[in-house]
C-alpha cells in the first residue's frame, strides 16, 4: 500500500492564477527546445561538422524521449523526498540543462582555454558541443516528464482538460517569445557583456527561462509526500529501483488499460505526420520563397540564413495563431467529464456559453477535426508554388498544434485518475496558515493501479510519441535519398553539381509533409475508437 502525508495544494488567490502557476515552467522548456532546434544546426555546421553527421546528432532527441521521460517516470513515482516527487527531479533537471545550454552556447572560448591552437581545438570543440546537446535532450526530457505527472497528481479529475489546456498555453507562449527573440537583433539591443552573438544571448536567455519558470512553479506547489514502505530498508527499496524500472515499464506497456491504449495509438500515428512538419518546415518555407518567389538579387546572398529568417517568419505568425487557439478552444469545447463535474466558466463568458451550449464540441470531435484539418492543410503541402501559400498552409497547422498539444494530455490526466477511485478532491489553495498532514493507511489505493503513477503512464505517452520520429527519421531518409540526393537546389553549388536554373519535380520536404498527412488520417480513425471503448 502506498501512503502518502500531506495534501497537494497550489498558491494563488484565483483558479487562473493557480493554473498558470502549475503549468508555468511550461515556458522555459518551450523556449530552450526552441532554441536548440532552430539554432544548433546552423551552429553546428558553423564548427566544421558535415551535414550527414549533424542529422545523426538529432537522433538525441527521440533517443532521450524514448529513455528518460518512461526511466524518470518510474522513478520519481518512487521518489520519497520530503520536497516531493517531482519537483525535486524538475530542478535538478533545470540545473543540468542551464549548465549545458552555457557550455553549447560558449563551447569555443571553453575550448580555447585549454587548447589555444584554432587548428588542435576543432575536433574537441565539436565533439564538447555534441555532448552538450546530448545532455540538453535527456535533462530537458526528465523536467518535461516531471512536469506533466506534477498537473495530473496536484489536479483532480473535473481539472485535468483545464491543466492540460494551460500547459498548451504556456507552451504556446514559450515559442512566441522564442521566435520573437530571434526575429531581432539581440546584440545590438543586449550589447556584448553576455555574448557577442545571437545564439550566445540566446543560450543565456534560455537558461534565465529553464531556471526561472521551473523554480516558480515549484515554489507554487505543494505535492503530497510518498513515504518509505516500512516493510523495506532502503538497501532493498534501492535495489528495487534499479533493477524494476525496465520491467515495470514493459509490463505496463503490455497491460494498458483500452482508451489508455487508443490514446497511446492515435499518439503515434499523428506524430508520423507531426515530425516532419515540425523538424523541417521551417526549411520548406524558405525553400519554397527562393524556388518560386525571390528575385535574382536576393539568390546571391546568404541563402542557408535567409531561409532559416524566412521560415521562422512563418512561424511567428503560426505560433500566435496557435496562442488564441490555446486561449480560446478550452473555453468553448466541453470537457469529456463534463457530465459528470459541473464546470464553472468565467463570469463574464457564462452567458456566452449557455447560448451556444448545445452545439459546443467534446474534447474528443475537437481533437479528430485538428487531425483531419492537419491532414487537408498537408495534403496541398507539394502543390505549394509560393512563399504565401507555404505560410498559409503552415498557419492552418496552428490550430491542430494547440489541440494536439492539450487533448492527449487531458484525455490522459482524466483516465489516470479514474484509475485511482479515490474519494476526494486532491486540489486545493494553499492555506496561508499552512498545510494540514495526512496519512493514507489501510484505505490508500495501491500504487500500481492509482494516479500515484501518472509518471509511468506520462512517460509511456512519449515513448509512442518518440518512436514515430525514428519511422518518420527512416521516411525521411529515403524521400531525401531519391528526390533530393545532393545539396538542396535552393542553396546553391558545391564544386562538384551544379544547381538548376528551374526547378524540376516536387520538393523532398513536401513530399515528407505529404505522407504525414497520410499518416493523421489514420490517427483519425484510431482517436475516433475512443468514443466506443469503456
Amino acid at each position: 500500500m502506498a501512503i502518502f502525508a500531506g495534501e497537494s495544494a497550489i498558491r494563488g488567490s484565483s483558479e487562473p492564477a493557480r493554473m498558470v502557476l502549475l503549468t508555468f515552467c511550461t515556458i522555459g522548456i518551450t523556449f530552450t527546445w526552441g532554441v536548440e532546434m532552430t539554432y544548433c544546426t546552423p551552429y553546428l555546421l558553423s564548427l566544421g561538422l558535415s551535414k550527414s553527421n549533424t542529422s545523426m546528432v538529432w537522433i538525441a532527441g527521440p533517443l532521450s524521449g524514448l529513455i528518460v521521460q518512461p526511466v524518470i517516470g518510474v522513478l520519481s513515482d518512487e521518489n520519497t523526498s520530503k520536497w516531493g516527487r517531482r519537483r525535486p527531479m524538475m530542478m535538478l533537471g533545470a540545473a543540468i540543462v542551464a549548465a549545458a545550454m552555457l557550455v553549447l552556447g560558449f563551447t569555443k572560448e571553453l575550448v580555447g582555454f585549454f587548447i589555444p591552437d584554432a587548428q588542435a581545438a576543432r575536433l574537441p570543440t565539436i565533439v564538447l558541443a555534441v555532448l552538450a546537446i546530448y545532455v540538453v535532450d535527456f535533462a530537458i526530457n526528465a523536467v518535461m516528464s516531471c512536469s506533466r505527472s506534477l498537473i495530473v497528481d496536484t489536479l483532480p479529475i473535473e481539472k485535468q482538460q483545464s491543466g492540460a489546456a494551460w500547459a498548451s498555453r504556456m507552451s504556446a507562449i514559450g515559442n512566441v517569445v522564442g521566435y520573437a527573440g530571434g526575429a531581432v537583433d539581440l546584440v545590438r539591443i543586449m550589447g556584448t557583456t553576455f555574448g557577442d552573438t545571437q545564439f550566445k544571448l540566446l543560450t543565456v536567455i534560455a537558461v534565465l527561462a529553464i531556471l526561472g519558470t521551473t523554480a516558480v512553479t515549484c515554489w507554487a506547489v505543494t505535492e503530497k509526500v510518498l513515504l518509505p514502505d516500512p516493510r523495506k530498508d532502503q538497501a532493498q527499496q534501492s535495489s528495487q529501483n534499479r533493477f524494476q524500472v525496465v520491467t515495470q515499464i514493459y509490463s505496463t506497456i503490455r497491460h494498458l488499460p483500452p482508451r489508455i491504449r487508443a490514446i497511446c495509438w492515435a499518439q503515434f500515428w499523428s506524430w508520423i505526420g507531426w515530425f516532419p512538419f515540425l523538424f523541417y518546415s521551417t526549411t520548406w518555407v524558405g525553400e519554397t520563397y527562393f524556388r518560386y518567389d525571390a528575385p535574382e538579387s536576393a539568390k546571391s546572398g546568404d541563402t542557408l540564413g535567409d531561409i532559416g529568417r524566412i521560415g521562422s517568419q512563418a512561424f511567428v505568425f503560426s505560433s500566435l495563431i496557435t496562442l488564441t487557439g490555446s486561449l480560446v478552444l478550452p473555453l468553448i469545447v466541453r470537457s469529456p467529464d463534463e457530465e459528470t463535474y459541473t464546470q464553472r466558466p468565467h463570469p463574464a463568458l457564462a452567458s456566452v456559453l449557455k447560448m451556444c451550449d448545445g452545439s459546443r464540441p467534446d474534447l474528443l470531435t475537437t481533437w479528430i477535426w485538428g487531425h483531419a484539418l492537419f491532414a487537408i492543410a498537408m495534403i496541398f503541402a507539394p502543390f505549394a508554388t509560393s512563399y504565401r501559400f507555404a505560410t498559409a498552409l503552415v498557419c492552418l497547422c496552428a490550430v491542430p498544434w494547440a489541440i494536439a498539444g492539450w487533448a492527449p494530455s487531458a484525455f490522459l490526466g482524466i483516465e489516470v485518475n479514474k484509475l485511482a477511485s479515490q474519494g476526494g478532491s486532491s486540489y486545493r489553495p494553499l492555506c496561508s496558515q499552512g498545510i494540514e498532514m495526512t496519512v493514507l493507511g489501510e484505505g490508500s489505493q495501491d500504487s500500481s493501479s492509482s494516479a500515484e503513477l501518472s509518471g509511468i503512464y506520462f512517460g509511456i505517452l512519449n515513448v509512442y510519441t518518440t518512436l514515430p520520429q525514428f519511422v518518420g527519421t527512416f521516411i525521411s531518409m529515403i524521400v531525401f535519398a531519391l528526390l533530393e540526393p545532393g545539396k538542396s537546389r535552393e542553396l546553391g553549388t558545391d564544386g562538384t553539381q551544379s544547381s538548376p536554373e528551374e526547378p524540376t519535380g516536387p520538393n523532398a520536404i513536401s513530399v515528407c509533409l505529404f505522407i504525414g498527412a497520410m499518416s493523421t488520417v489514420v490517427s483519425a480513425v484510431v482517436t475516433r475508437r475512443l468514443r466506443t471503448l469503456e
